[in-house]
């Protein structure tokens, strides 16, 4: 059960995270920062002028999972290389190719069989991984190792990943904006607005000030369904549900607008919490105690409004929806827009799981 109070009383919040959860939460910005530095030391720049015959995305448990499903939406359908997710190196993979890998776990032995056929088969690797272990052993020399310069407990590491990613990215020119200029490599953009998350969500504000506390009390004891209206904050909502898994222990349904009307059992759900009294008492039942009621969020992270893109998408209004679209922190028309509010809304749903994760005391103490 969720002590509400503590939402509002720093001291006690502070005396409750023993690990320092909170501040690595509030480092994602100097994650991006450091990783773009060290992509450029470790030479991912040099792939500029590079056309492989495909990217290939490696996904492992963790982070890279969610940074994977982030970049290829990012990248759409008009990306002019083929983008492959894979959770290993396929066993086509040559010279032409250039493959991207992400881990918190210098010891994950399968990653660093990956690697090491990679490698053997010619493949540009770039790896950002802990530099000691199997991993960085099985290309030791022989790939692009981005090392990681702020350590960040489990489960807080999607802006490292990210940013390795998108250094990739911008070398080899398959992200530019509006105007046809590549993403900049120093991703100073992204880190500016993850800064100024983190200033909003730090732990002094009242929740009437803090989003990341106010997304964390809407959430509290119900089931979240966070349905994303454009492909890259569906990629966001499968992050924000392994997040809220992860360090709050609360189950989310996630999923694109369009694919998750076909969930008719949700959505009776949904219509039956709209007509509950507001009086009823989930625990005066003979029956035993009810399933906590869902909550529906509506991401968004393209330039319309995302009950609009709803209501057009799947011909329903859903005025009673949760709206996260931060174009009040993101301007429209920014340049590189989707990528930022992408990054933004990541890493405040990071922080409310965190916040949920300390109000229910479900972040053991150390």
């Amino acid at each position: 059960m969720l002590d509400d109070t503590l939402l509002g009383d720093p001291q006690a919040l502070a005396a409750l995270d023993t690990t320092g959860v909170l501040r690595s939460a509030a480092t994602a910005g100097a994650q991006v920062r450091s990783t773009a530095h060290a992509a450029a030391e470790a030479g991912v720049p040099g792939l500029e002028g590079t056309r492989p015959r495909a990217l290939v995305l490696l996904r492992r448990p963790g982070a890279s999972i969610s940074s994977a499903s982030m970049l290829t939406a990012l990248l759409g359908s008009a990306c002019p290389v083929p983008v492959v997710l894979a959770d290993t190196a396929p066993t086509w993979v040559g010279p032409l190719d250039v493959i991207v890998a992400h881990t918190a776990d210098a010891e994950d032995v399968e990653l660093a069989d990956s690697i090491g056929l990679a490698v053997r088969r010619g493949a540009e690797v770039v790896l950002s991984a802990p530099a000691d272990g199997p991993v960085a052993s099985a290309g030791a020399g022989r790939v692009r190792l981005v090392e990681p310069r702020i350590p960040v407990p489990a489960g807080l590491d999607l802006p490292r990943a990210f940013a390795a990613g998108l250094a990739v990215v911008s070398a080899l020119g398959l992200l530019p904006d509006t105007a046809g200029e590549r993403l900049d490599a120093a991703l100073d953009a992204l880190a500016d607005v993850l800064d100024s998350e983190a200033e909003r969500n730090q732990l002094g504000h009242e929740p009437f000030m803090n989003p990341a506390k106010t997304l964390a009390m809407r959430l509290a004891e119900h089931t979240p369904l966070l349905w994303g209206t454009d492909a890259v904050a569906a990629a966001v909502a499968e992050h924000a549900a392994w997040a809220l898994a992860t360090h709050a222990g609360v189950v989310a349904h996630a999923s694109d607008i369009v694919r998750a009307v076909g969930a008719t059992g949700l959505l009776r759900a949904l219509d039956a919490g709209a007509e509950r009294d507001i009086f009823h008492d989930p625990f005066d039942d003979p029956t035993g105690p009810e399933a906590p009621p869902v909550r529906l969020v509506l991401l968004g992270t393209a330039e319309e409004d995302p009950g609009r893109v709803a209501l057009r998408r799947t011909g329903r209004d859903r005025p009673a929806a949760d709206v996260v679209h931060p174009v009040e922190e993101v301007a429209r028309g920014v340049r590189h827009a989707a990528l930022l509010r992408a990054g933004l809304l990541a890493s405040r749903f990071d922080v409310a799981a965190v916040y949920l994760g300390l109000a229910t005391r479900t972040i053991a103490a150390a």
